[in-house]
């Protein structure tokens, strides 16, 4: 289930002299705990969030309240448990880090066109991958006939000797600003059980959900609110989540991996040195999720700002006869076809201008 380079890291596990335990000692509220010498660390500054591994309890407190978070605005079927989840620095480094455990140098994510075109630097810089594209259309996209499409990739990929280790989705979608409908995503995960691939859900824009007044959206649904054992091994389903989005907080540099595969977890953990979040971050983000009625009120007000702007923006479209894509309601997107109109006048410019 996970890359030969993955495999290689677990063994590492083995050798208890890298890991050195965490230093408990506080003179004051545990003066009989573990002093550490294991980690070259200047200590004159003592507080939590500046040290390098916390012996305070925000490092256990995060993972608990991410958990309750995602149960709040996910509504998974089965409450996701703290242990599940991975904390890095960014949900781009968690794309990395599960392109790197999950797939060899070379092989490929499979995803459905349109799609964020940075997936392309997430998953292949360091990690090595392709991304390798179905031909679907926008429409088609959302349909459950996807996978159809992804039939053909595979066999695409096939005889282009590409090896496909994963399907990747967007929910809610990054550019469309659309969210998959529930039989769309039993259909995907149905698809990714029948060939064995991992299937990851970048659910970033998870709250950034909003109400235009249009009956023809369609609601958010997580994947893990699915019940999973009916579509899918819940071993091969990987939610991706941060701060960036939903909390307008890029520069805060919080991400979230949730995954129900233990060693896929512990591999992560293994190349968590080269992404982990700084101390103050921690710091930060347990404080705000602590904040339970800060959360639900910072949420209300930016669904109700993102609506009002959807509906401004998409008024002049309308006004000035520009095409875009319809029934959105997530994220901070409108998919705009210039093609008919501003594009056809600059090449007639260009066009003129050469003659």
């Amino acid at each position: 289930m996970l890359s030969s380079r993955a495999a290689k890291n677990l063994e590492e596990l083995e050798r208890p002299w890298r890991f050195t335990p965490t230093q408990t000692y506080d003179a004051d509220t545990n003066p009989q705990g573990l002093i550490s010498f294991g980690t070259a660390e200047n200590v004159v500054f003592t507080r939590d969030s500046v040290s390098y591994r916390s012996s305070a309890t925000t490092n256990t407190r995060l993972p608990q309240l991410v958990a309750r978070h995602l149960d709040w605005i996910l509504r998974p079927r089965e409450p996701i448990d703290p242990e599940h989840i991975v904390v890095a620095d960014s949900p781009t480094s968690l794309g990395n880090i599960l392109g790197y455990n999950l797939a060899e140098p070379g092989e490929a994510i499979l995803v459905s066109r349109p799609i964020y075109g940075r997936f392309e630097l997430d998953y292949g810089v360091e990690a090595g991958l392709q991304i390798f594209y179905a031909d679907t259309s926008m429409d088609e996209a959302f349909s459950p006939d996807v996978v159809g499409k992804y039939e053909e990739a595979l066999v695409a990929a096939s005889s282009k000797g590409v090896t496909i280790r994963a399907v990747l989705i967007v929910n809610p979608h990054n550019p469309v600003g659309r969210c998959y409908p529930a039989g769309t995503l039993q259909a995907i995960a149905g698809f990714c059980n029948k060939h064995k691939l991992h299937l990851i859900s970048d659910e970033v824009y998870a709250s950034s959900v909003f109400d235009t007044g249009d009956t023809a959206v369609v609601k958010f649904t997580s994947i893990l609110s699915l019940g999973l054992t009916e579509f899918i091994d819940p071993n091969l389903v990987h939610v991706l989540y941060g701060f960036s989005k939903d909390f307008a907080s890029g520069g805060l540099h919080l991400g979230f991996l949730a995954t129900s595969n233990e060693q896929l977890r512990k591999a992560c953990r293994m190349v968590l040195r080269l992404h982990s979040p700084s101390q103050a971050a921690v710091t930060i983000g347990t404080a705000i999720l602590e904040d339970f009625s800060f959360v639900r009120n910072f949420t209300y007000k930016a669904r109700q700002s993102l609506a009002v702007g959807y509906n401004i923006t998409t008024s002049a479209l309308e006004h000035r006869g520009i095409n875009y894509a319809k029934h959105g309601n997530a994220g901070f997107f409108i998919y705009v076809d210039l093609s008919p109109s501003y594009l056809a006048k600059a090449r007639l410019f260009k066009r003129e201008n050469l003659l």
